[in-house]
């Protein structure tokens, strides 16, 4: 009888498949920014709805409004959204703070940046509130005209939303301040504010737009 030797097969094992999956608070950041895009989208159909009802209020309030400051303000605000981003980049890289002198803009950290966003920002917001003391001067308020309605209303809570932003960035930089290792957890905290704030930026690119410029 032959002898049959049998070789012993080594087992086969699956290869490994590496999946990414998406950071969830980063998936909850953008839902809830699509939220908040469909209220901004009521708004501007509000104000669209009564600009056709009303057009001889337009014409008569929006030669009050001060298109040049308005442009310098709306400016520094779009320009913040650089700073917020370069601070992301910086957070990204694990850099909370600056590996150089001050002056040496190139080699800033995070908190550096995200400092100056938040002085941008809080700049805009008194810009805003120079902006409406000089129409309510001008006897242009909230309860004045439709216009002045939805004037108040639509830069009112947009003025809400980029206060909630400079609230995020005290909480951003709180939290880089306090950490003991700056890791993943900081670095998604500065990924996700910056959604926000670019979020603000360019609502109000939308709403300088139809408000200053389409008269």
């Amino acid at each position: 009888m032959a002898n049959v030797s049998t070789a012993t097969a080594a087992p086969r094992t699956a290869p490994h498949v590496s999946v990414n999956r998406p950071n969830p608070v980063s998936v909850g950041t953008i839902v809830w920014l699509a939220s908040e895009l469909m209220f901004f989208a009521g708004l501007f159909a509000m104000y669209f709805t009564l600009r056709a009802a009303v057009p001889d209020e337009w014409a008569e309030q929006t030669a009050k409004l001060n298109v040049t400051f308005a442009a310098i303000n709306t400016t520094v605000l779009v320009l913040s959204s650089v700073t917020c981003q370069m601070g992301v980049w910086a957070a990204e890289r694990f850099q909370p703070v600056r590996s150089g002198k001050l002056i040496q803009v190139n080699r800033w950290g995070m908190n550096e940046w995200m400092t100056v966003t938040y002085v941008m920002g809080a700049f805009f917001i008194g810009g805003q509130v120079f902006e409406y003391a000089a129409l309510v001067h001008e006897g242009l308020t909230i309860s004045s005209s439709p216009y002045g309605s939805v004037f108040y209303l639509t830069t009112g809570f947009h003025g809400l939303h980029v206060i909630g932003g400079l609230i995020a960035f005290l909480f951003l930089l709180g939290r880089s301040f306090s950490a003991k290792r700056f890791g993943h957890h900081e670095a998604t905290t500065a990924i996700v504010t910056s959604y926000y704030w670019h979020f603000v930026d360019v609502v109000w690119i939308a709403l300088f737009a139809v408000i200053y410029l389409l008269k």
